[in-house]
């Protein structure tokens, strides 16, 4: 879905439907994080954007300290008790912009799917002067690709897309390319033992799940409602029409830098 700078807080009004539609990730993606950097009850780790909490769970039960920025106010109080029973997690209602900690506090900084709402510089400068030596840096997202085994589905929704969002609708699939050139991006200011991985996975849903899960993504959620609620419509009654399921062809990549 497409990236609107100054959509980052849209989020914070579906707090509910986030959490129940939005994806986890995979088992893999922990053991290749926690093969480059062990993880235990004397660590201390920070999430940038927990949102509801979809990345967190496995860095969680660790027993490191951890510490969770989040900008939504509604999003951390929601995560904030579905975590209640976590003494370690401490979730920040602040813009990562304007957390402030002592250089050299953490071992393990990670982001799912959101470190791409912060600028670049900013971003990765503050990620490299928060690390302890040696501390990593894990920036991984899920990229959802259209339903391959239903060419003429995605050609209508296309039709239906040009209609109400011209122009965000991928056509492209998340590539090895891709994920390089983004892994890479570290290397500028300062990190070493840069690499990447891919995970692939498929999710299916009815026509009514979609549409759920579509009022998940900000630049969907920032339509206006009346005309959204017709655009959600015709998304449900196309798939409806050729046969009532579309799978989703996730690529999800993991970033992972370390400072020197």
């Amino acid at each position: 879905m497409a990236i609107i700078k100054g959509l980052e807080t849209t989020f914070n009004t579906v707090y509910f439907d986030y959490d129940k539609w939005r994806p986890t990730y995979v088992t893999e993606l922990y053991n290749d994080i926690f093969a480059v950097k062990e993880i235990n009850q004397l660590s201390k780790v920070l999430e940038i954007g927990i949102g509801t909490g979809q990345a967190t769970f496995p860095i969680l039960e660790k027993g490191c300290s951890l510490t969770a920025i989040e900008l939504g106010d509604k999003l951390a109080e929601y995560t904030r008790q579905k975590f209640c029973d976590y003494k370690n997690l401490h979730i920040k209602n602040i813009a990562f912009q304007d957390y402030e900690c002592p250089p050299n506090t953490f071992d393990l900084i990670f982001s799912a799917s959101a470190f791409h709402w912060i600028p670049e510089e900013l971003g990765y400068t503050k990620v490299y002067d928060m690390l302890k030596s040696g501390g990593v840096f894990a920036r991984f997202a899920n990229h959802p690709f259209k339903d391959k085994e239903k060419e003429e589905l995605h050609v209508a929704m296309q039709k239906i897309y040009s209609r109400y969002m011209p122009g965000s609708l991928s056509s492209a699939e998340y590539s090895e390319e891709d994920a390089k050139n983004r892994a890479d991006i570290s290397k500028k200011y300062g990190f070493i033992d840069v690499n990447y991985q891919l995970y692939h996975r498929t999710r299916t849903f009815n026509a009514k799940e979609y549409v759920s899960l579509l009022g998940t993504y900000s630049d969907h959620i920032a339509i206006e409602e009346q005309k959204r609620l017709k655009f959600f419509s015709e998304i449900e009654e196309t798939i409806e029409d050729f046969g009532g399921k579309i799978t989703l062809y996730d690529t999800i990549d993991l970033a992972l830098s370390r400072k020197p």
